[in-house]
């Protein structure tokens, strides 16, 4: 018996709403996956970075299903990720150039003193600009010429690039050029380690980030603080910046509004930062 067109065996009806019910569910899971996948990179300056993961956290737990991927690569690093627009927001610890300026836009969120250090155990409480000037440039070569001991100055520094680099060259060295005997390292973090377990060492990082595990210099007797940063008796300070291609827009504007914002300010404060009109 020829069953009519039309008719579709009670099998095969079935059979076909499981197909389509199954491609729907394929088709929200894939939007979901998508959706997912969305995100904002923030990518530059190390330096930066550990302050821009906790935002991001705190964000992610006041907006949820938001997600800030947070990557280092250093503040050149970050720029050229933010002119590329490989990244929704650049990180630098440093100043922008004429020509960076011309095509980003900027936000200084916060500002933050470069400390200079050396192991706990060094009997020497502090330097002046020139002797630091002295000793990066190797015109200096052993702790007795600062009226230390008589060991050999171990140069701890960063990467070219680095946005902590650029600001210790342009607010210490001058036309004066770090030594190329000098150890480099690629974040503040390793920095820091590597001069706690050296004693005749000496090396640069974010003021926020010292610790029991190292001494912090005065220079020219101010010591390196928060406040002292604030009255302009320690002037050795860089500014924290996100930079953007263009005008920020939906959850990168979000974010760095959140940044700029009171709560962002207070986060930032709270773990040793300088809120960026503060210290101007």
């Amino acid at each position: 018996m020829r069953l009519p067109k039309k008719y579709i065996p009670l099998s095969m009806a079935a059979g076909i709403k499981k197909a389509l019910a199954l491609a729907c569910c394929l088709s929200l899971l894939c939007s979901c996956s998508n959706k997912g996948n969305l995100s904002v990179i923030v990518a530059g300056s190390t330096s930066v970075q550990p302050y821009a993961e906790i935002l991001a956290e705190e964000f992610a737990i006041l907006y949820p299903g938001s997600e800030i991927d947070v990557q280092g690569g250093g503040s050149s690093a970050g720029i050229q990720a933010a002119e590329t627009r490989t990244a929704d927001i650049g990180m630098s610890s440093r100043h922008l150039k004429e020509s960076e300026e011309a095509v980003l836009h900027s936000f200084e969120i916060a500002k933050d003193g470069l400390a200079m250090i050396v192991h706990p155990d060094n009997p020497l409480d502090n330097l002046s600009l020139d002797d630091v000037r002295a000793i990066y440039a190797q015109e200096a070569t052993l702790w007795s010429d600062m009226g230390g001991n008589g060991h050999k100055i171990h140069l701890i520094t960063r990467e070219e690039g680095s946005g902590t680099r650029s600001a210790f060259e342009e607010l210490v060295m001058g036309t004066s050029v770090i030594s190329p005997k000098a150890i480099v390292q690629d974040s503040n973090g390793a920095v820091k380690q590597l001069v706690s377990n050296d004693r005749n060492s000496i090396g640069f990082i974010s003021l926020g980030l010292v610790d029991g595990t190292v001494k912090a210099l005065k220079l020219d007797g101010s010591a390196p603080s928060i406040e002292n940063v604030l009255n302009g008796t320690y002037n050795l300070h860089r500014p924290f910046i996100f930079v953007t291609s263009d005008e920020p827009q939906g959850e990168a504007k979000e974010f760095i509004d959140f940044v700029m914002g009171q709560h962002g300010q207070e986060l930032l404060a709270k773990e040793g930062l300088i809120p960026p009109e503060k210290g101007d």
